[in-house]
């Protein structure tokens, strides 16, 4: 009975822990795009909304099986389950506690590192160093310092593309005209294919590898036809002086950051709901522990960390996207979609991997990453060094916490 409770508890404090990630993480998704101006922070809401939970759903299981069993393994506990669902439920208490005080203050904290410092945390107290699994451990910290430089590095190349491709040509809009149905199609081939190639097994369908590149391949050349036709449908007026014809630019960047966007916002769904119910699905683990089942994702975890994702971000998620799409540089819907394209195809790479890396991190190198190809002067060095505090101060502060409720809740049920 007392576990059937822990697990209802743990349910609670996972839709809460949701609900901070959609309120401080939908930054990631939507900053760039809300910074651009390409879309009104309630046509945010409504995109992020739907591909938050897409991702969560469809590829979500992948990164919280890491959570929930990668770094402390749950079989260290089969002789008393209920220290290994007590230390889950203290992670997410402390990590959403952490991430909730960092939204009110504004700073675009990770909630991965401040639920794998609270598993950390938890782990170390109740099991020693030697419960840790060090070696995963060190692949996922290093993911941590590859996936913003890799965000960075794609966003640096696909803005360079653009500037020399489109900004920097004698007809820009002509050239945005040309190249716009080439970047759609780029950017939903990734997107479908990443769906379908191993995505659906939740809902027992399992395409291969062939089949979702044919049906990816469709829907990307759909896309592309659909953007050919809205982009065809802006004027060109080439009597314009040359920087004035920017804005006509822009007018078609900020059509395919509605792709970019969708896609960013179904990438951050698929990692990030794994910092929700990762540590659920350990209570899950703890009472197939007490009655030696072997059990696999159910539909109803990833179901609550996607809806309190949905719901945090449509209730406190603007004060983030402040930062993250207007402080730390200067940006356009060209800028925003070279940022969002990066960003996106790194995290989804790592969610397929099962890696559990910061959106955050991922997010505001591919920001960097452009900022860096309009000149190191573009960057606003004071709002980088804030958010780098931040980071440092995550992982043991959240660690600290866990360990310090999961030593309270040993007190207070004599485990």
């Amino acid at each position: 009975m007392e576990l059937y409770i822990i697990l209802i508890l743990s349910a609670v404090i996972g839709f809460y822990m949701a609900w901070n990630i959609g309120a401080n993480d939908v930054a990631n998704a939507m900053g760039t795009s809300v910074g651009a101006r390409s879309v009104t922070f309630k046509q945010a809401i409504i995109i992020a909304a739907i591909f938050e939970f897409l991702g969560a759903m469809l590829v979500g299981n992948h990164v919280s099986l890491t959570i929930a069993k990668g770094i402390v393994n749950p079989h260290n506990y089969t002789n008393n389950a209920m220290i290994f669902a007590y230390g889950m439920l203290a992670t997410l208490l402390s990590a959403a506690l952490w991430v909730n005080l960092a939204t009110k203050l504004g700073m675009p904290v990770s909630t991965t590192h401040s639920i794998v410092g609270g598993v950390i945390g938890f782990g170390i107290v109740s099991k020693g160093f030697a419960s840790i699994k060090w070696i995963k451990l060190v692949s996922i910290v290093a993911s941590w310092i590859v996936s913003p430089i890799s965000g960075g590095i794609i966003s640096f190349v696909i803005f360079i593309f653009i500037s020399k491709s489109i900004l920097t040509q004698e007809k820009p809009v002509v050239a945005a005209k040309k190249y716009a149905p080439f970047l759609a199609f780029l950017v939903a081939i990734i997107l479908v294919f990443s769906m379908l190639y191993k995505g659906l097994k939740n809902l027992h369908l399992n395409l291969s590898f062939s089949h979702a590149l044919i049906i990816a391949s469709l829907v990307g050349t759909i896309f592309a036809f659909f953007i050919f036709l809205v982009v065809s449908r802006i004027p060109v007026d080439t009597t314009l002086p040359y920087k004035r014809r920017f804005p006509q630019v822009e007018r078609v960047f900020a059509i395919l950051q509605l792709i970019t966007a969708s896609y960013m916002a179904f990438s951050h769904g698929a990692n990030d709901v794994a910092n929700a119910v990762g540590p659920l699905m350990g209570a899950v683990y703890a009472s197939a522990l007490v009655h030696s089942q072997n059990i696999a994702m159910p539909i109803w975890v990833l179901s609550v960390g996607a809806m309190g994702i949905v719901v945090g971000l449509s209730m406190y998620g603007y004060k983030v996207i402040l930062v993250v799409g207007r402080k730390i540089t200067d940006m356009t819907p060209s800028r925003g979609f070279a940022a969002e394209f990066g960003a996106a195809t790194t995290v989804l790479v790592c969610s397929k991997m099962g890696l559990p890396i910061s959106t955050t991190h991922t997010l505001i190198g591919s920001v960097i990453g452009v900022g860096l190809a309009r000149g190191i002067g573009a960057l606003n060095g004071k709002v980088l060094k804030d958010v780098a505090i931040s980071w440092i101060l995550t992982i043991p502060i959240a660690a600290i916490l866990s360990a310090g409720i999961f030593l309270s809740l040993q007190g207070i049920f004599s485990l």
